[in-house]
């Protein structure tokens, strides 16, 4: 690692030389934004990140919450770039986020990138690593072959909303959830579909042949009911807190925000609630764990459309990394910072 680190200060300090030649204070733009990822994601691979223009040799770079040096971690073990890919550019902020698989050893595995970039230079690394189930997750994500159109998709610009009226109603996703009474106002389009390592959660077919259940009476979640059927039925209550909600990139012409997010399950008192019509249910974990997640919305006319997560099973109780300890306890809205 100390040969590594030497490399990327050099690096640094002739890419920093070549950057203000070229005129490095210019602003990042769509298509710079996605070749820094792109440029990044080659770097990984290559195992060079004295390759990468930095803003500083000792840039603050996590992996699963945890702060490493750039080059340390998924570095050490990537074998390949996968097939599947979303880039998410936030041309106001700097940022840019990106939804892709990898190999780790040959295995499948889905990772997760967001570069702050200043002057056209990596000033932050956030990364989420997802080896869900031994390569299974990353094997659906590329099974589906490309990312649904509507990602990619630009809004008329009649019809797009603020950077603030995105984030407001993807954020009533997460809190609709935490409350989930059955009783909240969901802001779900009829076409709302939910996809989450690579596996449909929403309006998936019987297993087997399986009978739909009714989410009136079912004391059972289903993955086979809509968006709105899953929230209204209220069986989502053992989600105890949806926390430390950092709304990374947003991108006004394609609609689209990239939330990274923790969904706690406390297994006490939340796992028996009633659902709307009065019923008594016990569900969900029976011991304290953590999701975490990077969650991609399609936001158009004050609507979720598209939705997209990437998650892993962390400690109870684990923040990003990059929020103070009560802001990651917090519900609050928060940005990359």
């Amino acid at each position: 690692m100390r040969i590594r680190g030497v490399l990327v200060l050099a690096a640094w300090v002739v890419l920093g030389g070549v950057a203000a030649a070229q005129g490095g204070g210019a602003a990042c733009d769509r298509e710079c934004l996605v070749g820094m990822a792109e440029q990044y994601l080659d770097a990984l691979v290559a195992k060079t990140p004295s390759k990468l223009p930095l803003t500083s040799p000792t840039i603050k770079f996590t992996e699963n919450g945890q702060r490493l040096r750039l080059g340390d971690g998924l570095w050490n073990s990537v074998s390949a770039r996968g097939t599947y890919r979303i880039h998410v550019a936030d041309t106001v902020q700097g940022q840019v986020a990106t939804i892709s698989t990898m190999r780790e050893a040959g295995t499948p595995i889905i990772l997760v990138v967001r570069l702050k970039v200043e002057n056209r230079r990596i000033g932050e690394v956030e990364t989420m690593v997802s080896r869900s189930d031994k390569g299974i997750g990353a094997t659906r994500v590329e099974a589906l072959g490309q990312p649904r159109e509507a990602f990619s998709r630009m809004t008329p610009p009649s019809d797009r909303a603020s950077r603030a009226d995105l984030v407001r109603v993807a954020n009533m996703y997460f809190s609709g959830m935490q409350l989930n009474d059955g009783k909240g106002q969901y802001p779900f389009a009829d076409d709302c579909d939910r996809i989450e390592n690579g596996g449909r959660a929403t309006n998936a077919p019987g297993r087997g042949g399986a009978a739909r259940p009714d989410p009136k009476t079912s004391s059972n979640y289903s993955g086979m009911w809509t968006c709105r059927e899953q929230f209204e039925s209220g069986l989502l209550h053992f989600v105890s807190r949806i926390r430390d909600r950092r709304y990374v990139a947003v991108d006004q012409e394609r609609s689209l925000v990239l939330a990274f997010v923790f969904f706690d399950h406390d297994a006490g008192s939340s796992r028996t609630f009633q659902t709307p019509d009065g019923r008594t249910v016990t569900a969900g974990p029976v011991t304290p764990w953590t999701w975490q997640i990077a969650e991609l919305f399609k936001v158009e006319k004050g609507l979720l459309h598209e939705i997209e997560a990437v998650l892993q099973q962390v400690p109870y109780g684990m923040t990003s990394g990059w929020s103070s300890w009560e802001d990651g306890m917090s519900d609050k809205i928060q940005f990359a910072r």
